[in-house]
């Protein structure tokens, strides 16, 4: 198993996270990913299972900047 880790910023929609990850809250609690290769991370601020994307993206027409330029 590669220890990477690969962030793909989706068009107007969440930031794909795929590898070997390990996500906590800020007092260290961390999700449960055991068999999930990769996770889709809300940008919008709108989801209501942050940090998760639910779609609500969709919803609200949300515009994010999508490239490094």
């Amino acid at each position: 198993m590669s220890d990477s880790v690969k962030i793909t910023v989706r068009p107007n929609g969440p930031l794909l996270v795929a590898g070997a990850i390990e996500l906590s809250d800020v007092n260290g609690k961390q999700w449960d990913l055991a068999g999930k290769p990769a996770v889709a991370l809300c940008r919008c601020g709108a989801s209501a299972n942050r940090p998760f994307c639910d779609g609500s993206h969709n919803r609200i027409g949300f515009q994010g900047a999508d490239s490094p330029e």
